[in-house]
C-alpha cells in the first residue's frame, strides 16, 4: 500500500503566491543549483536552501522551469541565483534550466521517507479510555493453543458481527496519561506506561519513564496505544465468536482485543506548516530504539493531539528545558549562606534548541512526529514550541 502514495502525494504542495525570498532566509553556503537524486526528500532537499525547511513551496513555487511544482522527479534542477541592489538585496530564483520530464507520478519524489514511519502508519494506533475498555477480547485458541497464526481459528467474547465481517487484532502496548501538578498553578506533568512486556515476546516499541508515585494528584487518561498485530474474519457468531486469522504479523494469545478496520487510517499528504498556536504542556511522551535519547529521522509520540489543534504537518521547534541547579560558587556547600538562602542558591538554566519535529498522524490527545533535524539528541519531556 505504501508503494502508491507517491501518487496520492500530487496535490500535497498546495498553490501560494509567489514572491521573493529574502537573503535572511536563505541558508549560507547554499548551492546555486542542485539536481534532484533518487532517494532525496522534500525536506532534505529544501534545508539546502532555506533555514526553514518547512517552507520548501517558496522554491518551487518560485522555479518557472517546474512545470508542475506538485511533481519533482530525480534528474530535475533547481536553480537559485542573487539578485543584488534594488530592493534592500533581495534573492529569487532563476528561471533557468531543464524542462520537467514527463513520468509516472509513482517516481515522484516523496516529502519524507515513508520507510521512516511506515509502522506507524499501518499498524500503530491510539484510542480513547472508554473505546479501550469496551473492546471485544481474544478469550481463547482452537484445539486450546497458547497461540493462533494463519488459518487458526480464535474465540472472541464481547463482540457483536455477523459472519463475515472483517476486524484487526491489537495489543497494548502503552497507557499515556497525565498527573496535575505538585501544587495549584504547577503544569500537569505527562507520562506513558508500559501495557505489555508478557514473556518479552511483543518487544516494547517505546521507552519511556517509569511509573510516578501520584500521592493521591489526578491523572488523565490521554489514550491507550495499541499494536495491530492480524487481520481476521468472522466465521460463526455468538458468545464466544469464531474468527480466522487471515494474515498476522505476530502469534495471537488470549487476552489481544478486537477492533474494526479502518477506512482510512492516516492521510495521505504531509504539507509542513506552523500552527497558529502551540498548546500548553505539549511535551515529548515516548521514542524509538534508545534506552535514552533519539535523534534525526526517529519517531517520538507527543502529549497533545487533534482535540488540541494538532494537525498533520504542522512542524515545531524542540527544546531541552534548563536543569535546575545549585550556584556552587556563590553558595557553596555547607556553607552558611547556602544554609540561609536555599531558594537564592537555585538556579535554572536556560532552554537549549534541539531540533525540528513534523507531525504525520494525530489522535485525539496524543500524536505522533517524525524528527526531521536536531543539532542535539531528543529526551523525555523536551518542550515543544513554534518553529524557529
Amino acid at each position: 500500500m505504501l508503494k502508491k502514495l507517491p501518487a496520492l502525494f500530487a496535490g500535497m504542495l498546495v498553490a501560494l503566491t509567489a514572491f521573493a525570498v529574502s537573503e535572511s532566509e536563505l541558508r549560507n553556503g547554499h548551492p546555486d543549483t542542485y539536481t534532484v537524486k533518487r532517494g532525496d526528500t522534500l525536506w532534505d532537499i529544501s534545508a539546502r536552501f532555506l533555514k526553514k525547511p518547512w517552507l520548501w513551496p517558496e522554491i518551487w513555487q518560485a522555479n518557472p522551469q517546474v512545470e508542475n511544482p506538485h511533481l519533482i522527479y530525480p534528474g530535475d534542477v533547481l536553480n537559485l541565483s542573487y539578485l543584488h541592489g534594488g530592493g534592500g538585496g533581495s534573492a529569487r530564483l532563476s528561471n533557468s534550466g531543464p524542462r520537467v520530464r514527463r513520468e509516472p507520478l509513482e517516481d515522484a519524489i516523496q516529502p519524507i521517507s515513508l520507510k521512516d514511519i511506515e509502522q506507524f502508519l499501518k499498524n500503530m494506533r491510539v484510542v480513547d479510555e472508554k473505546t479501550f475498555k469496551g473492546l471485544p477480547h481474544v478469550v481463547a485458541v482452537e484445539e486450546n493453543r497458547p497461540r493462533a497464526v494463519n488459518g487458526n481459528l480464535i474465540y472472541v467474547r464481547g463482540l457483536e458481527a455477523k459472519a463475515g465481517d472483517a476486524f484487526v487484532v491489537v495489543r497494548p502496548t502503552n497507557l499515556y496519561y497525565s498527573v496535575e501538578g505538585k501544587k495549584d498553578g504547577d503544569p500537569p506533568t505527562t507520562h506513558a506506561r508500559a501495557l505489555d512486556t508478557q514473556h518479552g515476546q511483543n518487544k516494547m516499541l517505546w521507552h519511556h519513564n517509569p511509573v510516578k508515585d501520584l500521592f493521591g494528584r489526578n491523572s488523565n487518561v490521554l489514550g491507550y496505544e495499541v499494536q495491530v498485530l492480524a487481520n481476521v474474519q468472522v466465521t460463526r457468531t455468538g458468545d464466544p465468536s469464531s474468527l480466522l486469522i487471515t494474515y498476522s504479523d505476530y502469534e495471537i494469545r488470549p487476552g489481544d482485543l478486537i477492533m474494526p478496520i479502518e477506512d482510512r487510517p492516516y492521510d495521505s499528504q504531509y504539507f509542513p506548516h506552523a500552527p497558529k498556536t502551540v498548546p500548553t504542556s505539549f511535551e515529548v511522551l515516548a521514542f524509538t530504539d534508545a534506552l535514552n535519547a533519539v535523534g534525526s529521522k526517529q519517531v517520538v509520540a507527543l502529549s497533545r493531539g487533534a482535540a488540541d489543534g494538532i494537525e498533520n504537518g504542522h512542524t515545531f521547534s524542540i527544546y531541552h528545558p534548563g536543569d535546575r541547579i545549585t550556584d556552587q560558587y556563590k553558595y557553596p556547600e555547607f556553607g552558611a549562606r547556602r544554609l540561609f538562602n536555599p531558594n537564592d542558591s537555585k538556579v535554572t538554566l536556560p532552554s537549549e534548541f534541539v531540533g525540528h519535529v513534523m507531525i504525520f498522524r494525530t489522535f485525539d490527545r496524543v500524536s505522533y512526529g517524525l524528527v526531521m533535524d536536531g543539532l542535539k539528541p531528543v529526551h523525555l519531556h523536551d518542550v515543544l514550541t513554534a518553529p524557529e
